[in-house]
């Protein structure tokens, strides 16, 4: 099948190019996001990959049917930029990659808490510099500290497991109770009592419309004074000037973020030449107990090659009219 690939980077074509030597689709890279103005590109291609960052709205879509796409071959687990509605209405079929490495993400999410933790971030710049001095490089035991997990699917239990065995105090917020979370001994416990107690809270939720802006200025006014927020989820989970404002009373004592809620004019791109002009980003890199890694979570080996196979699988699938085991519909979506 021809696809254009979009948002491709040199490390998304060699995975995928290695992964379809035994599927052989007619794969076109193309490196730009998708969107109204690039939509042009896919003439002619009846499915279309695109990854987290591109805009997969009403008239994106509408582009893109009108020029012959009928597949659209996420190659991500997450869902939230694309009008599910609009694709079933267009006669558009939607497929994601909904695990590929829970160990990646929550490794990362354990990165960032011991980071910030232990200020290794600041450790590792001062030692650099010849400052070999401890003041202000104070961190904590994990252990005997009360974790909170919100979101206990593959990813939040992979955290919960890590975790245990620092010998944390695991609480967890979830519709959908995961037998593999309560038998790591797991509390389920309603949001405003895993917020009220915690003193990290981590983010492994998806963002559906129920959970834009979990954190917010409710539920900080409920969190602990200085508790730790990671968010290693989906960036629009949390309200980031309310945020902010909380790391500057104090109420946040660390924040560590993988996701935020502006990214794709920032995320995967070099910057470094430029002015950034999101200036609630900006506020975020001056505080010293901020770390902020720019969408890197998954990126590991085994998560690409596996995000790789299960989009090629997925095309593969709607190709020879298969049962399609990774369809993302909106009347099916877990509210």
């Amino acid at each position: 099948m021809k696809v254009a690939v979009f948002s491709t980077k040199p490390y998304d074509r060699a995975f995928l190019q290695a992964a379809n030597a035994a599927y052989r689709h007619e794969l076109v890279f193309f490196e730009p996001h998708l969107t109204k103005e690039t939509a042009i590109l896919a003439v002619g291609f009846p499915a279309v990959c695109a990854f987290v960052n591109d805009p997969l709205g009403p008239e994106v879509l509408g582009i893109l049917a009108r020029q012959g796409t009928r597949l659209i071959a996420l190659r991500s687990a997450g869902f939230n930029h694309v009008d599910l509605i609009a694709a079933h209405n267009l006669g558009m079929t939607v497929v994601r990659v909904p695990a590929y490495s829970p160990h990646a993400v929550a490794e990362h999410t354990i990165g960032l808490i011991l980071t910030l933790n232990r200020k290794l971030h600041r450790a590792y710049a001062r030692v650099r510099e010849g400052n070999f001095a401890l003041d202000g490089l104070l961190g904590f035991d994990l252990h005997g500290r009360t974790v909170g997990i919100i979101g206990a699917g593959k990813i939040g239990t992979v955290v919960a497991r890590i975790l245990n065995g620092f010998g944390c105090r695991l609480l967890a917020h979830d519709p959908y109770p995961n037998p593999a979370c309560q038998a790591l001994r797991v509390n389920y416990v309603p949001l405003p009592d895993l917020i009220a107690q915690s003193d990290i809270i981590t983010l492994h939720c998806p963002l559906v419309p129920e959970t834009h802006h979990l954190i917010g200025v409710e539920a900080l006014s409920r969190m602990k004074p200085g508790v730790m927020l990671i968010n290693t989820g989906r960036g629009a989970l949390i309200d980031t000037r309310a945020v902010i404002a909380a790391l500057k009373s104090g109420k946040i004592g660390a924040l560590g973020l993988d996701v935020y809620e502006e990214e794709a004019d920032l995320f995967f791109e070099d910057l470094s030449n430029r002015v950034i002009q999101d200036d609630v980003f900006m506020r975020l890199l001056t505080f010293p107990n901020v770390v902020i890694t720019a969408h890197q979570g998954f990126f590991t080996r085994e998560a690409l090659s596996a995000i790789a196979e299960t989009t090629l699988a997925n095309i593969t699938a709607f190709e020879r009219g298969r049962a399609l085991v990774n369809e993302v519909r909106a009347d099916r979506v877990k509210r």
